[in-house]
């Protein structure tokens, strides 16, 4: 294993180590029979994947090393998944703990909570879910209902959450609630981190119109989390799920969709480029995909601005991903190749959801006016 002490490591020699452990690291069933696994041999390597790249020293790799992480930054974590993409690596199933949760304990969690969650985060052991949307609260995030009671060592909390990945996977949930209806708004709520094994939480799947199960709605009736549970103060939780949401937008999903993106876009200039119903628009699909490239480097280059600037770099992004994404697959399905016509089905139906999740490109385009623009609310 490569001595990650060493910081004289360039980008180029970190993505040629990555590149190489790769390409002998995959699981070979999960290349040769990916299309033929069960659900269930398909998760088993998923997470055994996680366990993988933290013994690799491949986890965490923006995390300051005495939290466990590789002391890297925001550039090796783009070149990482920009490289596991390309070389169809499994996406494991601790995402959302090491990419929203394991940041947030970094900056904002206490050192018994960094200690008892960090290093099963990084290591796969405990897989986390994200319980913000409800509902009747998606991109109204502030107006969520679940409601966290106070009781004796800590609280019941009450509610919905939905739309909720890897939630039938996870240990643990990270979930925004309202702690006192009697505040004024975005300060009544606080974050939790919830124990998802105890009784009391039941979820039911969401199938897409892709048909894919990606998501869930999770019911909590009197679920208990302790006071040690509390990420930051009551009333904090507003300001914390911010900090979340703009990891959420930033690098890893994009990077992994810019190679899909890159690649389908690839597979459509070689068998219609020369098409004249289609010329056009995928040489502006290739143009935009090129600009996609670019603004992903931007993002790069604004870590340690977690303020305006990478707030405002995180939303564009995560606009000209999705919504390009839709365009390459509407042109897919428009190019009409019986060979290719189920892949373009799905990923067409798959996109739908893109611009919908993580804070709705409408949303997205409220903080573009407002923050970049300087328009009036």
């Amino acid at each position: 294993m490569h001595d990650s002490e060493n910081p004289r490591e360039s980008i180029e020699e970190f993505g040629a180590r990555a590149d190489t452990w790769l390409s002998t690291s995959i699981p070979p069933r999960w290349k040769s029979e990916r299309g033929a696994l069960s659900t269930s041999e398909s998760d088993a390597i998923r997470r055994d994947w996680d366990r993988t790249l933290s013994e690799a020293g491949f986890a965490g790799l923006s995390l300051p090393k005495e939290f466990g992480g590789q002391g890297m930054g925001l550039a090796e974590e783009v070149a990482f998944h920009v490289l596991a993409a390309k070389a169809q690596a499994p996406d494991g199933l601790a995402r959302i703990g090491k990419i929203l949760t394991a940041p947030l304990l970094v900056r904002f969690g206490t050192v018994a909570q960094q200690a008892r969650y960090l290093p099963k985060i990084l290591n796969g052991e405990e897989i986390w879910c994200q319980g913000f949307s409800e509902p009747t609260a998606g991109s109204d995030l502030a107006s969520i209902a679940s409601r966290a009671t106070r009781v004796s060592g800590g609280y019941h909390i009450r509610g919905r959450k939905t739309w909720t990945s890897f939630v039938q996977h996870a240990d643990r949930c990270l979930m925004l609630v309202q702690t006192d209806e009697q505040a004024p708004r975005y300060k009544n709520l606080s974050l939790f981190l919830v124990d998802m094994r105890q009784a009391g939480v039941t979820v039911d799947d969401i199938r897409q119109i892709s048909g894919a199960v990606h998501f869930a709605e999770v019911q909590f009736t009197d679920v208990f989390v302790s006071d040690d549970d509390r990420v930051g103060a009551d009333g904090e939780g507003w300001k914390l799920a911010m900090s979340i949401l703009s990891d959420e937008r930033g690098g890893a999903e994009a990077a992994t969709r810019y190679v899909e993106i890159r690649s389908d876009i690839d597979a459509l200039l070689e068998t219609c480029g020369d098409r004249p119903d289609l010329a056009a628009e995928l040489s502006a699909l290739d143009i935009r995909a090129e600009a996609l490239r670019w603004h992903l480097s931007k993002v790069v280059d604004l870590e340690g601005e977690q303020g305006e600037a990478f707030l405002r770099a995180v939303s564009v992004l995560k606009v000209v991903w999705s919504e390009l994404w839709q365009d390459v697959t509407r042109a897919g399905w428009r190019a009409g190749n019986p060979d290719d016509r189920e892949h373009w089905r799905f990923q067409y139906l798959e996109s739908r959801s893109a611009s919908i999740y993580s804070g709705t490109n409408e949303i997205q385009r409220n903080i573009m006016a407002e923050r970049v623009l300087g328009l009036p609310r």
